[in-house]
């Protein structure tokens, strides 16, 4: 077939992937001269250990198999098995990762080992600052957001059946053919839109009103730490955001500090392949969201960083916003529906889009016999 992937961000390309895999030709067009969206403003997570029971772990689990593969094939996406570590302050986070381990058969499936100091210390000896515990995640894993998708699709260039078009919007889906706003027409057996929070214009058109929120947050980036950070990293307040933990405890009786609460923030904290860190993030789901940062979160992530690494976080280097999108459903993965004849849109894996991007377009290939 000749497929026409529209949206050149991380779940349209692991479309495109997927795509040329399965013997197809791919046209892969992106509005932009090349992604800019949540595809690359975020951490480069393969984050299993938060998932919900069901679905979406299933697919959260089968993308980080997909993740593995794809990384021994394409070293440019900078894929590692590296797990992350939550680390644990007080004793009613303790008490949450306990309950989360309690069923063995549930920490084995996620890869969920319950430690102390000592013991996270020796698997991660860059955390030297003060805390009980953590609730180390084997399964998880990270990819490089800003180098991966060029990586993938230099990968597929050479097989002659993939064409990357940056710069163009489309305009037009038709049953057989889109076009874009240069004018071209595609001839398209069938089309996918993949344009993540883009939820405006052709996707209006056909879809309408959709079951998705948008989301924003803010990031940082800091200088090289200096030394490797073994395993990604999270604070306990992780537990109020993942549905795999019940964080009532902590709802109770451990409120957030102001800043934290009013953000919604959490601490997570990955090593880039040079050095550096990305830290973050924060939760915004009311529109029209802020067109400026705001310093108050990046004091806090600081604090609370440092603190953990036991010596002062490198200097930030660069800030940046993102906003991708979410279903309402907390039950659905994503959003797949046919919106026209021959025309699937995909989108609203939330902050979940680069975990399970794979997983995701590998279910769109089997619903569409590709």
């Amino acid at each position: 077939m000749r497929i026409v992937i529209v949206g050149g961000g991380v779940l349209g390309t692991m479309h495109a992937w997927h795509a040329v895999r399965r013997g197809h030709e791919v046209v892969h067009l992106e509005r932009e001269a090349e992604a800019r969206g949540a595809s690359v403003r975020n951490f480069g997570l393969v984050w299993v250990s938060g998932r919900s029971p069901g679905p979406e772990l299933a697919t959260a689990l089968r993308a980080r198999r997909l993740w593995e593969q794809i990384g021994a094939e394409v070293p440019g996406v900078g894929f590692r098995g590296n797990g992350s570590m939550t680390l644990i302050r007080t004793a009613g986070e303790w008490a949450v990762a306990e309950a989360a381990v309690a069923d063995p058969a549930v920490a084995a499936e996620r890869g969920w080992r319950l430690l102390d100091a000592p013991a996270v210390r020796a698997v991660n000896p860059a955390l030297r600052g003060d805390f009980l515990g953590g609730l180390h995640c084997a399964a998880d894993g990270a990819v490089e957001p800003r180098v991966a998708l060029p990586a993938l699709r230099a990968c597929l260039e050479p097989t002659g059946r993939y064409t990357w078009l940056p710069g163009r919007e489309v305009r037009d889906a038709a049953p057989g053919a889109v076009r874009d706003d240069t004018g071209a027409v595609h001839a398209a057996d069938q089309v996918v839109l993949a344009t993540g929070a883009a939820l405006g214009g052709l996707v209006r058109e056909l879809a309408g009103p959709l079951p998705i929120r948008r989301v924003w947050l803010q990031m940082a980036q800091t200088a090289p730490l200096g030394e490797p950070l073994t395993t990604s990293v999270a604070d306990a307040d992780s537990f109020r955001y993942y549905p795999a933990y019940d964080s009532a405890p902590l709802a109770e009786s451990q409120p957030q500090p102001p800043v934290a609460a009013e953000h919604k923030m959490q601490l997570l904290m990955v090593q880039r392949l040079d050095g550096g860190l990305t830290i973050g993030d924060t939760h915004a789901y009311a529109e029209p969201f802020p067109f400026d940062e705001v310093e108050p979160p990046y004091d806090h992530l600081t604090e609370v960083a440092s603190s953990l690494l036991g010596r002062p976080l490198p200097r930030i280097e660069r800030r940046w916003n993102g906003v991708y999108a979410q279903c309402l459903d907390p039950a659905a993965v994503a959003y797949r529906a046919i919106v026209a004849e021959g025309v699937c849109l995909v989108t609203g894996p939330g902050g979940r889009g680069m975990t399970c991007s794979p997983a995701i377009a590998e279910r769109t290939a089997e619903e569409l016999s590709w």
